[in-house]
């Protein structure tokens, strides 16, 4: 049972179609000379408008949605360290130079993540966001992970993501204090499905 809260980010588990998710990842820059702020593993991250990846900090929800250049969700890195060594790493640590991000960039994608409470059956359909938004400091640097988690206020108006389904098992059942669900970015959300570029 989910009784505890541990937020992990977002975990891809397959795609809204059915198909299984086989691990795809694109790899995409982040800025040479080193951005300043940690990126998580589960993390949803954008284009800035400078061509780099960086971490979305708008919660996704009514008044707060992600911008245009929403790419999808980081999975982990490589980078150079001070020995000038290319190191891969399960997240960004800030400053690091000639950041490399591998991200799930499928607008299809099926993601597990938990709710910071408890979402019953009657949710499955509606809208949630993030609880709070994501920042350098939503995560771990000892597991590299993301502790981020969505709002279990769903919503039926716009937000980020769409409950698709939940994390049935032996650890998580529907309406546990803090309920693992299955969610996908909703369209306009994602940078794939939004017709507004990068500006």
């Amino acid at each position: 049972m989910a009784s505890t809260a541990a937020p992990y980010g977002l975990r891809a588990v397959n795609r809204v179609d059915g198909l299984p998710y086989a691990g795809e990842t694109r790899q995409l820059l982040i800025t040479p000379a080193g951005y300043a702020s940690n990126i998580f593993n589960g993390q949803v991250v954008k284009i800035h408008t400078d061509g780099y990846i960086n971490i979305v900090t708008e919660t996704g929800g009514t008044g707060d949605a992600f911008p245009a250049g929403t790419i999808g969700v980081f999975v982990g890195c490589s980078y150079t360290n001070t020995q000038g060594q290319t190191v891969f790493s399960q997240y960004y640590p800030s400053g690091a130079l000639n950041g490399v991000a591998y991200v799930v960039d499928d607008d299809r994608a099926v993601f597990q993540v938990q709710a910071d409470g408890s979402v019953g059956q009657t949710k499955l359909g509606q809208n949630v966001f993030f609880a709070a938004a994501q920042s350098s400091s939503t995560g771990s640097t000892q597991s590299g992970n993301s502790n981020s988690a969505v709002s279990a206020t769903a919503q039926a108006g716009t937000a980020a993501f769409r409950i698709v389904g939940f994390a049935n098992n032996i650890t998580s059942t529907v309406g546990d204090a803090y309920t693992d669900v299955l969610v996908k970015f909703n369209i306009g959300q994602h940078s794939y499905t939004n017709a507004t570029g990068v500006a």
